[in-house]
């Protein structure tokens, strides 16, 4: 007869948490600021699907792209960041006819433990994030959240400003049922300040009006960020570089820029005024010309999704 102390569950779980398990089974992944030095990133280079657009309403786009000219931008992109030692992923396969999937941003969103998936608002966008699900799953990387139900989420509209303190837009992409489902993943994480960005009608995302360039450093369109925004990260002594220029903010997309690092970014070129503001601030301004690119409604934030980044 064998004995009884073979048989049972005779042994202790393991006690340690999952961003500690997350480097030794999954991989280098997550991130908990705008602005850590930038180790990995997904992109998704134009492919076929910007060629078949016609009338550019359709997409939602400000102009038909020429294809060769927009695609050598994006390279020029994919290329910076390598030689600042940044990991560049692709995701890969046939976009369909899904001509926006290059702003692979407004898919995901990254946290210190994994991915959110996005749930795009708009239908002809849904989709998309099936392909970056595939990218994140050869990569290794882990999906902590797929927003469901009612809620519509779009990457871009979450920024980190520490590892307590993250910005939620709401508006017509990111509604109040998505910000409920992130808060439920984020909080466990240690987050504790959701500072809620109202967007606009009219604007797409936070990027477009507000960004990170340093560790207390932020750049933004003063007529169309929330006071509660500002007034939180002036009582934390941040510097405030405004875009004083609707045509840089707007058109130029002045604070749709990446940060490779503290007081490091990459911008689109063309935006004089805040490139010189940003330099008197002490930031290295790498101006990328992505004009081509921009008639998509988009430039450098959207089209860039932060895999990792160090801690701060």
């Amino acid at each position: 007869m064998a004995s009884l102390r073979s048989h049972g569950e005779r042994w202790f779980a393991s006690e340690t948490s999952f961003r500690e398990d997350l480097p030794r089974y999954w991989g280098d992944w997550g991130l908990d600021s705008e602005v850590g030095r930038l180790r990995s990133v997904l992109l998704r280079r134009p492919g076929v699907e910007i060629e078949g657009v016609i009338d550019p309403d359709v997409p939602r786009w400000l102009d038909v792209m020429d294809p060769d000219l927009a695609r050598r931008q994006h390279d020029a992109l994919g290329e910076i960041y390598t030689r600042h030692g940044v990991e560049v992923h692709y995701v890969e396969g046939d976009a369909g006819n899904k001509p926006n999937a290059l702003f692979v941003h407004d898919l995901v969103a990254m946290t210190p433990e994994g991915a959110i998936l996005a749930r795009p608002a708009m239908e002809a966008r849904r989709g998309e994030e099936v392909s970056v699900l595939r990218a994140l799953a050869r990569l290794g990387v882990p999906v902590v959240r797929t927003i469901t139900g009612r809620g519509t989420f779009e990457g871009a509209d979450l920024m980190w400003v520490d590892g307590e303190t993250v910005i939620l837009g709401v508006g017509n992409r990111s509604n109040r049922e998505a910000v409920r489902q992130i808060e439920e993943v984020l909080r466990p994480m240690g987050v504790t300040n959701f500072l809620p960005f109202q967007v606009p009608f009219g604007q797409a995302h936070i990027d477009g009006l507000f960004n990170l360039a340093d560790t207390d450093l932020a750049c933004f369109f003063p007529w169309q960020v929330p006071f509660e925004i500002i007034d939180f990260l002036r009582r934390r002594n941040f510097r405030l570089v405004e875009v004083n220029s609707p045509e840089e903010a707007k058109m130029g997309m002045a604070t749709n820029f990446v940060t490779i690092e503290p007081g490091l970014v990459i911008m689109p070129a063309g935006n004089e005024g805040t490139r010189r503001e940003l330099e008197r601030e002490g930031v290295e301004v790498i101006e990328l010309d992505v004009r081509e690119l921009q008639k998509g409604w988009g430039s450098i934030h959207c089209m860039t999704a932060p895999l990792a980044r160090d801690p701060i």
